[in-house]
């Protein structure tokens, strides 16, 4: 993983991820291959922040029914990345 907008796909926006803001914890949905080593310096490179800890979850896809056919939802990994505390805030959730 050389490219950290390859790492980093998406941030999470629900009223526990914003709440967890004031924390400074932001939520991201990441590679499921990206490690958290990976995933804290993709989140300083592209933000320019400095990250204490990475937790991450593994999501595995739920069964779905439409009809009689079934499928599977897309399974994915999430990362809670927070930051340190004389570390300035992530502008992308700002005015959310």
């Amino acid at each position: 993983m050389t490219n950290p907008h390859d790492v980093i796909i998406r941030p999470v926006v629900t009223e526990k991820s914003m709440t967890e803001m004031a924390d400074k914890k932001y939520t991201f949905v990441v590679d499921k291959k990206a490690n958290k080593t990976e995933i804290k310096k993709a989140v300083e490179a592209i933000f320019d922040v400095k990250v204490e800890k990475v937790n991450t979850l593994n999501y595995d896809g739920k069964m779905k029914r439409m009809g009689r056919t079934q499928g599977r939802t897309a399974s994915f990994k999430k990362a809670v990345v927070k930051l340190t505390e004389g570390s300035k805030d992530i502008e992308f959730f700002q005015g959310m």
